[in-house]
């Protein structure tokens, strides 16, 4: 006869009197080990096995129906529990402690929760793994050698191509599941839309990003190993158009008529005045502008390497008128952008700059809706030009006054290929790029004014010195 047979001691009527009123600090026993322990201010109770350690001798309380949230009285009656305890007393006759079993069922368990959580990390989303790519790396941040990382606008750019092109067909696929085939049939779509650098621009891009999922093992290879750009967008050719002399005469002649921004005609002159990208442009913010002292620092740059601009009287004079500009925000404080967007609470896309420049340079017949109607205003006898063929042109005409290419290089915060030179040469040689900044802006100066012909060269010792 079973243990618990002999013993049976409790009513319903006593157990249901007992969790009414029952003293929580006395457990009602049944005989056999059974008891029903009352938690305070609880109209429940919990039905428990008193068990002896066979190893130790120690009591130990064993709750029974532990993973059944419907475990407890009423919902587990006097006759439930004598059953139960029965199969218990039964376990423990066969040698097996229903004490380990449980631990044993707890582990296993955590091992099945602990394998379905991996299991699901490694089914990350495209899109997921994204969000993880640009939190980690795309993000500003400074590296543990104390550069700068990440990229500017914090993948801004990237994730908005990610979202026109990528996200659709492959955001919700895990990343595990991607094959080769895949993406190229992605960025055949892009390629066969004409957009070839944007397909380059996209495949380097999700390149980056599968390699940095196989340096966190979220997938066991990256399927992009293999392609580069000759597979989808091609090679690019690096782009040669400067502006001749001759075009930026041409060019002071037009910009008035363009209908432009004030604001977006100072910062072609200063792209040619300073040679800065046109991001760093767009990006300024006043607080590293000193008019007194006629001095522009950039903290962050391209390549991480802060960059420190000499004004000349030209550039100065750009970034004067640009100060006339300056607006306030609603609490009637100056905005800290030299080029804020519209709604004033950061810096103007840089994407709406090169717009303005494009908008220009259209045949009539390919104006596009909504935007400027002076189509060719900009158009030049060299053909269709960008921004950064104007921080080209700054450099072109720097080394036509005979300066070198290592201060040019300085001016336009070039890094030193070579890496000995690098790592020994510290010098950015600040008075000679004063001198090459100064003798830029007088360059301008004289093909805007007309007090020089085009193919007039000015020497560095013409130049006004810092």
């Amino acid at each position: 006869m079973a243990r618990t047979a002999k013993l049976r001691t409790l009513t319903e009527k006593a157990v249901a009197a007992y969790v009414k009123t029952g003293d929580a600090g006395k457990p009602l026993h049944d005989g056999g080990g059974l008891y029903l322990r009352k938690r305070d201010r609880e109209d429940v109770a919990y039905w428990y096995l008193r068990l002896t350690d066979p190893a130790t001798g120690a009591q130990q309380w064993h709750r029974m129906f532990p993973d059944d949230p419907a475990g407890h009285y009423p919902r587990k009656s006097l006759a439930d529990a004598r059953q139960e305890a029965e199969k218990l007393w039964r376990q423990r006759s066969e040698g097996n402690d229903p004490r380990a079993l449980r631990q044993l069922k707890i582990q296993a368990d955590a091992a099945r929760k602990q394998q379905a959580e991996e299991e699901a990390r490694r089914r990350l989303t495209v899109r997921g793994l994204f969000d993880h790519w640009q939190r980690v790396e795309l993000a500003p941040h400074v590296g543990a050698d104390g550069k700068a990382r990440g990229r500017k606008d914090g993948g801004t750019y990237i994730r908005e191509q990610f979202e026109r092109r990528v996200f659709g067909p492959l955001g919700d696929v895990a990343v595990a599941d991607v094959r080769k085939a895949d993406v190229l049939a992605v960025l055949d779509e892009v390629t066969a839309a004409g957009k070839l650098r944007t397909a380059n621009v996209l495949l380097a891009s999700l390149k980056q990003m599968f390699q940095f999922a196989l340096k966190r093992d979220l997938v066991e290879r990256n399927p992009l190993d293999v392609l580069s750009k000759r597979d989808v967008g091609g090679q690019e050719t690096e782009r040669e158009r400067t502006l001749s002399a001759e075009e930026v005469q041409a060019l002071a002649a037009a910009l008035p008529l363009a209908r432009m921004s004030p604001r977006s005609v100072a910062a072609v002159w200063v792209i040619l005045a300073t040679g800065v990208r046109v991001g760093e442009l767009t990006a300024a913010e006043w607080k590293h502008v000193d008019l007194d002292a006629a001095r522009w620092y950039l903290p962050t740059t391209k390549n991480g390497r802060d960059h420190t601009i000499h004004l000349s009287a030209f550039a100065l004079k750009h970034f004067q008128a640009l100060a006339a500009l300056r607006e306030n925000d609603k609490d009637g404080k100056p905005l800290p952008w030299v080029f804020p967007n519209t709604a004033g609470d950061g810096p103007v896309c840089v994407k709406s700059f090169g717009k303005q420049l494009s908008d220009r340079q259209r045949p009539p017949e390919k104006r596009m809706s909504g935007r400027s109607k002076r189509t060719d205003s900009l158009s030049l006898p060299g053909g269709r030009w960008t921004a950064h063929d104007l921080r080209r042109t700054a450099a072109t005409l720097m080394a036509g006054m005979g300066i070198s290419g290592d201060v040019i290089d300085e001016c336009l915060n070039h890094v030193i290929e070579n890496r000995v030179r690098r790592t020994y040469i510290r010098d950015r040689r600040p008075v000679e790029q004063a001198r090459a900044f100064e003798a830029l802006g007088e360059r301008l100066q004289a093909l805007v004014s007309g007090e020089a012909p085009a193919s007039n060269v000015i020497t560095l010792g013409a130049s006004r010195a810092a």
